[in-house]
Order: structure tokens, then C-alpha cells, then sequence
């Protein structure tokens, strides 16, 4: 297992750099020009390029590049440009609360997705079946701008016993924290949940069908122990694979939901700094996603094979 964590490094070191480069030029590809929004529409021309010239947009763009990788190995994120105060320190204070989020909604994702797809799958019952097949085609239908709202009408509004937005981080106070958590995370958690419990009902039918679940069946064996110790069992390590590529969504989709709730997190920052066209601000945020999206993806491989043992390292 060491030996490949070694042969996987260097090629995500190659994907974070390829992924760096292309977030510095697309990023310039956006219409729009820092100085020139920094100065104001009444500024002159010689003002804009002095605000150029300090920002130093007005060097090379490989050397603009260069800077930036630099700044990214030694720690220095360097300044905001229009926002105010170290880059470092913005996403800091945004990373925890989406961070939060995130594994908030992760929690429902594994409990909901689970549940559709234990019930989808061994429901004796038809109509469970259909109730679980009409709750996560819906879950997958309804985008979370209007699952947001809905949420909020109906346990802020109508019932009035969750809070319609905000943020009490969790660790300061957890029972007020929860509250605050619980309906962005359920609103985030909702599509991801209905993939993984389609997903996770696949692998169990598969599994049921194999010979060595029938032959335990026709041994007597009781169909709970059959599903907990065999079935699932069987089916989990593609649904973690699954699962690790549904948490790369669930930290882009927080951006939308971070904005429905009001959740202080990198959404609303990265939102801010795409309008004020802040460049370091935004591409230390995209790398910083890419990043954690490669290192989520590779402890999915881990677990996939700890999980599976037919699959061989060497």
C-alpha cells in the first residue's frame, strides 16, 4: 500500500499542476480588469495603470504565473486585491464553515443514501419500493435552489422550529449549531443521497443474485444476517468509490447553498471575488478544491481496497 501512495504522488502532483495552469488562464479569460474596477469608472488612464503596475498585472503573464506558483509552495498567498486583507486569511475563515457544511451534508448522504438503497432493494413491501423511487427521483429532479427554499418554508415558516439561515459554528455551541446546520446540509445532501441510494440498491440486487447468497439461502440463513454480513458487504466498495466522487460535488454544489442560507463559507467569498475580479482570491480557492478533491479521491482508493480484497497493489 505504501509503495502505491508513492506511484500516486507524482501524478497528482501532476494533476494539481495542470489544474493550477488552467485556473490561472481561464481566470484571465474573464472579462473585466482588477485595476480598472479597483480605480473606479471616473479614474484616469495613468491612474489604472499605476493600480496596474502595483498589483503587477502588468508583467508577463508566465512571470505572473511563476509568481503565483512561488507564493503557493512558500505559504505567501499574498494580498487581496480588492476584497482587503491577506488571501491566506480570507479562506481561513471561510474554510471552516464550508468545511462544516460539507461534512454535514456528507452525514445525510451516507444515512439517506443508505437507507433508499437498503429499502429499494429489500423492501418486501411494493409501495416502499415506489416510495423510496419517487423520494430520490425527486431528490435528483428538483435543483437545490428550490429544495432550499421549500426547506425553508416549510420547518422555518411554517412549522418554525429550525432557523432559515446563518451560522453558530458547531464546536462554539452544538445544540444551536445543529440547528443551524440542518437544513443547509439536508438541502446539499438531497441529490448526491439520492445517486449514492441508486446506486447502493444496484449492488445489493447484484449481490443477492450471486450463487454464494443463494447457497446461504437455501441454507436457512436468516435474510438480515444474509444482507448485513454477505449482500452488502459485496456491494460497498464501488458505492465508496461513488461516495468519493459525490464529495467533490458536495464542496462545489456549497457554493449555491452557502448563498440560499446565508452560510458564511468560501461560497459567498468566492462570490465576492469574482465580481470584484480578485484574482488571487479566486484562484487560491478553485486550486484549493481541486486539491482536496484529489486527496478525497485518493483515499477513496484506499478504502475501495481495503474494502475489496481482489484488488492487488503490485
Amino acid at each position: 500500500m505504501r509503495r502505491h501512495l508513492l506511484r500516486r504522488i507524482p501524478s497528482a502532483l501532476l494533476v494539481l499542476l495542470l489544474a493550477s495552469f488552467l485556473v490561472f488562464t481561464l481566470i484571465r479569460l474573464v472579462p473585466g480588469d482588477p485595476a480598472s474596477s479597483l480605480a473606479g469608472p471616473d479614474a484616469t488612464p495613468e491612474t489604472v495603470a499605476a493600480i496596474r503596475t502595483r498589483l503587477g498585472l502588468d508583467a508577463p503573464l508566465f512571470s505572473q504565473y511563476a509568481h503565483w506558483l512561488g507564493g503557493l509552495v512558500t505559504g505567501d498567498l499574498g494580498p487581496s486585491y480588492a476584497i482587503g486583507g491577506q488571501t491566506a486569511d480570507l479562506i481561513g475563515d471561510g474554510f471552516g464553515a464550508t468545511v462544516e457544511l460539507t461534512l454535514g451534508a456528507l452525514l445525510f448522504v451516507v444515512l439517506l443514501g443508505g437507507a433508499f438503497g437498503v429499502l429499494g432493494a429489500t423492501a418486501r413491501s411494493s409501495w416502499v419500493r415506489g416510495a423510496v423511487r419517487v423520494v430520490t427521483t425527486a431528490a435528483l429532479a428538483v435543483p437545490p435552489f428550490v429544495s432550499g427554499v421549500l426547506l425553508v418554508l416549510l420547518f422555518a415558516v411554517v412549522l418554525g422550529v429550525l432557523p432559515p439561515g446563518g451560522r453558530v459554528p458547531i464546536l462554539t455551541a452544538p445544540d444551536l449549531g445543529v440547528q443551524y446546520l440542518l437544513l443547509p446540509a439536508l438541502c446539499l445532501a438531497l441529490p448526491s443521497a439520492a445517486v449514492l441510494g441508486r446506486y447502493l440498491k444496484d449492488g445489493i440486487e447484484r449481490a443477492l443474485t450471486e450463487d454464494h447468497i443463494r447457497t446461504a439461502t437455501a441454507a436457512g440463513i436468516a435474510p438480515r444476517r444474509i444482507l448485513w454480513r454477505h449482500a452488502l458487504p459485496g456491494a460497498l466498495p464501488p458505492v465508496v468509490t461513488l461516495l468519493g466522487m459525490q464529495t467533490g460535488h458536495l464542496l462545489g454544489g456549497a457554493v449555491l447553498v452557502e448563498a440560499i442560507f446565508a452560510w458564511p463559507g468560501l461560497g459567498q467569498l468566492a462570490e465576492q471575488a469574482l465580481v470584484r475580479r480578485d484574482y488571487p482570491v479566486v484562484q487560491d480557492l478553485l486550486l484549493l478544491l481541486v486539491t482536496v478533491f484529489v486527496l478525497v479521491q485518493l483515499l477513496t482508493d484506499l478504502v475501495h481496497a481495503w474494502l475489496d480484497p481482489r484488488i492487488r497493489w503490485e
